[in-house]
């Protein structure tokens, strides 16, 4: 990470993240400390000359694992101190409006003194939109992990489960392939439910000729993945087969379309015109995707309410649906690595037939 070049670009001389009761992601972002710690209370002071992190001797052995200056404190004055001193000098100093809390913000603003202060969360945001070779291959890793629990969980798929039963197994399968946690609340939705596109798993019970639909994703070394399937519970009804194969062909071609230089939102509107030029105009009630890193939802995707021109090393997911109340919808989700003349799609599992159970 070039931090001199990254304080250039937001016309500060440091950056200055405090990871504390509002957890602030951009903390993991600069230190790289993607592998243990919790670092609540830390700072992350980002200077020319690298990164800073000043920590409590809670987390000594946990930050010693990066490439970082590390700085132990034992009390919150000598806290202060430390950021006093890693800050002197320093004129016009970068925080993070988004996450710092008003409290947190003047603390900092005693402890430092005389500097002028500039929000740069949307510089962070932005660069965070471009994925390094580090950060790709642990998105890549949550993916592999996820795609094969979807491979798997037609397994365990038995009349008469509640869907907080399957869900249950789904997160056992992650952490057992290696998974460090849930990148988020799986979504477990039988039957109708499955409409519900923020469904949490209830205690539906499982029966003959429910869509199964799984929306869920792996963490790995902090970095997310997400991915949706949608299977059949018994034999397919013509219109379950309808509703399927719609979605699995806009969703075919919102892929086709990711590469460097395109427009998101052009890729959300050719998704809902496909869609809108069936029976289930109107249907598709979410945008075709969004960015994915350390975050689930890392910053805007293929949304036709936001342009986003599509760089190489963006990750975007592409996850059109049709969603029919009272008789249930489909999904089809998958992570997508944006590249110079084309794309990677980074999960795997099976989908270009509807499973049926």
């Amino acid at each position: 990470m070039d931090t001199k070049k990254l304080l250039e670009d937001a016309e500060v001389d440091a950056i200055v993240i405090y990871n504390g009761n509002n957890e602030d992601l951009n903390f993991y972002y600069f230190t790289r400390l993607l592998d243990g710690g919790i670092f609540e209370g830390s700072y992350a002071v980002v200077t020319e000359e690298g990164v800073k992190v000043i920590t409590s001797i809670l987390e000594e052995q946990s930050a010693k694992k990066g490439n970082n200056e590390v700085y132990i404190f034992n009390t919150s004055s000598e806290r202060d101190e430390l950021l006093k001193k890693s800050l002197k000098g320093m004129n016009t100093i970068g925080v993070n409006y988004d996450v710092l809390s008003l409290s947190d913000f003047n603390k900092i603003k005693k402890v430092v003194g005389e500097a002028n202060f500039k929000d740069v969360s949307g510089k962070i945001q932005e660069w965070r939109m471009i994925k390094d070779e580090q950060e790709i291959s642990m998105i890549k890793e949550a993916a592999k992990i996820a795609s094969e629990v979807a491979e798997v969980m037609p397994d365990f798929m038995k009349e008469g489960i509640r869907e907080y039963e399957l869900a249950a197994r789904l997160g056992y399968e992650m952490f057992k392939r290696g998974a460090e946690d849930f990148a988020f609340t799986t979504i477990m939705a039988f039957g109708e439910n499955s409409a519900e596109p923020h469904y949490l798993s209830g205690a539906r019970k499982l029966k003959k000729g429910d869509f199964v639909l799984m929306d869920f994703g792996a963490r790995y070394h902090r970095y997310n993945s997400d991915m949706t399937r949608t299977f059949v519970f018994g034999k397919a009804s013509e219109e379950q087969k309808e509703i399927y194969y719609t979605v699995l062909e806009a969703q075919k071609l919102g892929i086709s379309m990711i590469k460097s230089g395109v427009n998101g939102k052009d890729v959300d509107i050719k998704v809902k015109e496909l869609i809108d030029s069936t029976k289930y105009r109107g249907r598709m009630i979410h945008s075709t995707g969004h960015g994915l890193g350390l975050a689930v939802h890392d910053h805007v995707g293929l949304s036709s309410q936001r342009d986003l021109i599509l760089k190489r090393g963006m990750v975007v997911t592409v996850e059109p649906g049709i969603y029919v109340p009272g008789f249930g919808g489909v999904r089809i989700e998958d992570d997508v690595l944006v590249k110079d003349d084309g794309h990677e799609v980074l999960t795997f599992a099976p989908k270009d037939e509807l499973i049926e159970v």
